[in-house]
């Protein structure tokens, strides 16, 4: 009796086991991040997976600052890259320098063209120097059969670079984006999704869903600006290398918009309304988490702020220093108030610095912005910033620098839960004490931002889960090619019907010329009768 209770629990086990075996076997994914604030969010993700079972492999260079070789929850492939190359906090630090002259005017308009051309050559240079680290591993024989051999599922990687989609092509893997911005077309949608530009603000115009003539002759503007760079400074440098390892019928725009699925870091929420395609999967928000116990340090002085609550300011990952006199100004304009004021920063101390303001290096933001004291959010307009500022309700003064910062806090202003200054108008006038105190004064502000943080909250299931089931399930069906649409491999005269347009006119002028030929014609003869049957 007992051998054969014993047999039913064995058989019990295995059945189990083998119904269970494929929701437990976990995947291999390869990723090919970005640095800065994009591994931040690339980062939760990744843990995300691996806390799901999976194998993390993450791509990065000698140069990284931001991701680490050792980690307990992924591996790393370190590839070498030159020197004076790309993306760095160097070219970042003199980037913010020369924009704060210009928006204060102490630059020229000939320091401005500086900017812009320094801009532009950056973007060929990152695309050049991502080439480079692509092309170094398909040159490294043993490094390139390693990763064969592994065997991956997938390749997650942050399309503001190419080198993911390179080598997911090299490798024949299916491909999945976590996604905002796109090295070729600034927004993700524009690469994928019909983007009127009617009603369809273009990156950094500044505009909103509303926009009237001059509006929309600005917004064409700067799409065909973006068409210039992308067409001669960015697609050439990923062509070249296609030519060089793939043969030139392999077009990498193709590659880059043939992804198998796009999670963007937006929903609608927070995104104009707009066109969209079915292997769009929306995460915004899926790093924002409800609110951990503060320090009790930090919970202190928080508590001390008595019924007046406190004030957050962070300028995000890349600042950290700004002119003395806009560092005292803010300073000074927050010793004028009630409220306790938390700062990250990293600069020097201002001489102005009240004793209701606590500066520091790092602050836990996210459960910062949760706490039932927060009142308000100095912030410079980052994706990631943004997104926790309408996931706990808490409305906004901004003060943009640069990239989407502005595009970023116009979706909040339009909504009635921000207002935007600008670093020329920080330390005048009295601009940064009225803004601070408008919107902790005016209730709409707060009102606004909750009504924005409701919406974003009700949804059947957590932006992050979403993600983690969307990568599992192009895993599990080793693609996603019944949402990709076809559209990205016809030419553009194609896609707009600029061919079909052109032969129905054609036709249309050929009926019309044979049919006033035929009139002619048929008049002539009767005037030519009349006059015989006259004579």
């Amino acid at each position: 009796m007992m051998a054969w209770q014993l047999w039913r629990t064995v058989c019990l086990l295995v059945t189990c086991l083998m119904v269970l075996w494929p929701f437990c076997q976990g995947g291999k994914i390869l990723v090919v991040p970005l640095e800065g604030s994009h591994w931040v969010n690339m980062d939760i993700l990744v843990k995300a997976l691996h806390s799901k079972g999976h194998t993390i492999t993450v791509l990065r260079t000698t140069k990284s600052w931001y991701i680490k070789e050792e980690s307990t929850y992924y591996d790393s492939i370190t590839v070498p890259v030159a020197e004076g190359q790309g993306f760095n906090e160097d070219f970042l630090n003199s980037l913010i320098g020369t924009v704060l002259d210009i928006e204060r005017g102490k630059s020229s308009a000939l320091n401005f063209f500086h900017l812009e051309m320094s801009a532009l050559s950056v973007l060929s240079s990152v695309s050049r120097m991502n080439c480079e680290m692509i092309r170094t591993m398909f040159e490294n024989t043993d490094l390139m059969n390693g990763i064969k051999e592994r065997d991956y599922d997938l390749v997650l990687s942050d399309p503001c670079w190419g080198g993911g989609t390179l080598l997911a092509h090299y490798l024949k893997l299916p491909l999945v984006y976590n996604v905002r911005w796109v090295n070729m077309n600034g927004e993700g949608h524009h690469s994928i999704a019909p983007s009127p530009l009617s009603y369809i603000p273009m990156t950094l115009s500044g505009l909103s869903d509303k926009i009237n003539f001059a509006q929309r002759v600005k917004n064409m503007l700067f799409h065909l600006l973006n068409k210039a760079e992308t067409i001669f400074l960015i697609t050439p440098v990923y062509q070249a290398f296609c030519d060089e390892f793939f043969g030139p019928d392999v077009k990498f725009t193709e590659l880059m918009q043939g992804a198998d699925l796009w999670l963007m870091r937006v929903d609608f929420v927070f995104e104009f309304p707009r066109p969209t395609m079915p292997n769009v999967i929306y995460m915004g928000g899926f790093q924002c988490k409800p609110a951990k116990p503060l320090p009790p340090d930090l919970e202190e002085f928080v508590q001390s702020s008595g019924e007046h609550g406190v004030i957050i300011m962070s300028l995000g990952t890349f600042v950290h220093g700004l002119p003395t006199d806009i560092m005292d100004e803010i300073a000074a304009t927050f010793a004028r108030l009630p409220q306790k004021v938390i700062w990250k920063y990293k600069g020097d101390r201002p001489a102005t610095l009240g004793n209701n303001t606590l500066m520091l290096d790092w602050m836990p933001q996210n459960d910062l912005l949760g706490h039932p004291k927060m009142k308000l959010f100095v912030a410079h307009g980052g994706s990631n910033g943004v997104q926790e500022a309408i996931y706990h309700g808490v409305p906004v003064v901004g003060i943009p620098l640069f990239f989407d910062q502005y595009d970023n806090l116009l979706r909040l202003k339009e909504r009635g839960a921000a207002i935007i200054l600008s670093m020329a108008t920080v330390d005048k006038d009295n601009n940064f004490l009225e803004a601070l105190q408008e919107v902790l004064h005016e209730p709409s502000y707060r009102m606004n931002m909750q009504r924005l943080s409701r919406l974003h909250r009700d949804k059947p299931m957590e932006p992050l889960d979403s993600a983690v089931f969307w990568i599992e399930f192009v895993m599990r069906h080793k693609g996603a090619a019944h949402l990709r649409t076809e559209s990205y491999k016809m030419p553009w005269y194609s896609y707009h019907s600029v061919d079909v347009m052109l032969f129905l006119i054609t036709v249309v002028l050929l009926v019309v010329v044979i049919f006033t030929a035929l009139i002619k014609c048929v008049c002539v003869r009767v005037c030519f009768r009349r006059k015989n049957k006259s004579d």
